[in-house]
């Protein structure tokens, strides 16, 4: 089974480690395939006070954490001073070993310590974005996105704040497992198996409240059950009961992106399952999702995944 661990420190939030355990700490026996085995790691022996008043009682030390295929740091105690030096140590050893690590919100700060960002791009939590460019101006930090997750030999990944960290544990799984178990997975958390748009929409502003949120969320829902046809502007705003503008003003205040670059997101992610599982032709694949043509979706496909869809089949099939 693929070893992961996760760092837990005194004062943390159980929230973040709560993303962790969901995803990679409870038994999948209905995939019929290897999970992950999750250890919680503290720098001491001992019970950890979280936030809250409880304790949290782990049951690996800092050895563990370095052993791990994956490690994931979901905060730090303190973005204004570094994590004690047996942590840092214990992350650049296992980076050192190729492991593939994971930062959730603040966790940011302690790769950036460990000098495991050095040359990556890196995002956080959108409050701490000029906190870290005070304490690592060197590093390039994008605090518009939810997460970066840019293959390598060593994977260093990062996300934004709090449930962004749910966002790259599904990206995790989607990774090893495929789209339709990280699909299936987000079905049972009861989530969106992929976000689109960046922080910029969760960043606080004078803005009342969107009463066209319910009627955005029907329009999408419907744009999913459809995918295949052709889509416009004009027909979402129908959905919506709205004129096409009023419909491009909710859209981009709920969402954070436009109605186009959505929908190209969803074809592209729609397609990665039939890429995956099935031998349908690119060209298939393409009207299944709704491209008018395989030119335009290897465009768009290689846009969103750096990739063409003939390559990421043989990628995946080859990894699998």
């Amino acid at each position: 089974m693929h070893a992961v661990a996760v760092l837990a420190y005194p004062g943390m939030s159980l929230f973040e480690t709560g993303i962790v355990t969901e995803i990679f700490g409870l038994p999948r026996p209905e995939f019929e395939r290897d999970w992950y085995e999750l250890t919680i790691c503290a720098p001491t022996p001992g019970p950890v006070p979280v936030i809250g008043g409880a304790v949290l009682q782990p049951a690996g030390g800092l050895a563990e954490l370095a052993r791990a295929q994956t490690v994931i740091v979901p905060g730090v105690a303190s973005v204004h001073a570094d994590p004690p030096a047996a942590v840092l140590e214990a992350l650049r050893a296992a980076h050192d070993r190729g492991a593939r690590t994971l930062s959730i919100c603040s966790g940011a700060f302690a790769l950036a310590a460990a000098g495991l960002l050095d040359g990556r791009r890196a995002t956080t939590h959108w409050r701490y974005a000029d906190v870290f460019r005070a304490r690592f101006p060197h590093l390039d930090l994008d605090p518009d996105v939810l997460y970066i997750a840019e293959e390598a030999e060593r994977p260093v990944w990062t996300s934004a704040g709090s449930a962004a960290g749910l966002d790259l544990c599904l990206h995790v799984v989607r990774s090893d497992h495929g789209a339709a178990i990280a699909n299936a997975v987000a079905r049972r958390l009861v989530v969106q198996p992929h976000r689109d748009g960046g922080q910029a929409q969760f960043i606080e502003a004078p803005m009342p409240a969107d009463a066209g949120d319910d009627r955005i969320a029907a329009s999408l829902a419907w744009a999913l059950a459809h995918l295949r046809e052709p889509l416009t502007v004009a027909g979402l705003a129908r959905q919506a009961h709205m004129a096409p503008r009023t419909y491009l003003r909710h859209f981009t205040r709920a969402t954070g992106t436009s109605p186009i670059r959505w929908l190209l997101r969803q074809r592209i992610q729609a397609s990665l399952a039939l890429l995956e599982t099935t031998d349908t032709t690119i060209e298939q694949v393409a009207a299944a999702v709704g491209f008018d043509a395989p030119v335009t979706f290897r465009h768009h496909f290689a846009n969103a995944m750096r990739t063409s869809p003939s390559a990421y089949r043989q990628a995946f099939r080859s990894k699998r």
